[in-house]
């Protein structure tokens, strides 16, 4: 779950209350991506810094590691409260830094859209040189109708030949 701002600025210092507020909304937006990359590196090493903290702390106090260093105010809840405020705002700026790549490959992918688009253009519009060609033309093809026509008087001379066969069978004299 997140923390509400007040809740932030109230458990940070004033170096890291700077940092928190150049991941939130405004400020983050207005950004560039090396500034973006910058701000990730220095919240991931305070988050290591804070986790660590947090792990010798919670092995202090069930007495199965010795105190090291100066002993630091604050208990283990103290130092993972801060962990949770330096996570969230790595995701915020993971996210931005995620969405201005996506925004920078849509962005060239419509540039080489374009380029592509007028290299299609120069091209389709080219007409070819008209050179002289050996080819022999067009070639014919023979038609498959018959050459020789009937005359219309021996049309239907069979049939007719077979009327009268049949009268002659049909009435005899």
């Amino acid at each position: 779950m997140s923390a509400p701002c007040k809740f932030e600025l109230s458990i940070l210092n004033h170096d890291e209350t700077a940092l928190i507020k150049t991941s939130h909304h405004p400020a983050i937006g207005g950004a560039d991506r090396a500034a973006l990359q910058n701000l990730q590196s220095s919240l991931r090493k305070l988050r290591d810094r804070e986790r660590t903290l947090a792990f010798q702390r919670r092995r202090v106090s069930k007495g199965a590691a010795e105190p090291r260093g100066q002993s630091v105010t604050g208990t283990a809840e103290h130092a993972l409260h801060r962990k949770q405020v330096f996570v969230a705002a790595l995701k915020r700026v993971n996210k931005e830094i995620a969405r201005l790549q996506k925004f920078e490959a849509r962005k060239e992918l419509g540039e080489s859209a374009r380029r592509a688009l007028s290299l299609r253009r120069a091209q389709q519009f080219t007409r070819p040189t008209n050179e002289p060609t050996s080819g022999g033309g067009m070639t014919d093809i023979p038609s498959r109708r018959r050459n020789s026509k009937l005359p219309r008087s021996t049309i239907g001379r069979v049939s007719q030949a077979n009327k009268r066969t049949q009268a002659k069978r049909d009435f005899p004299r």
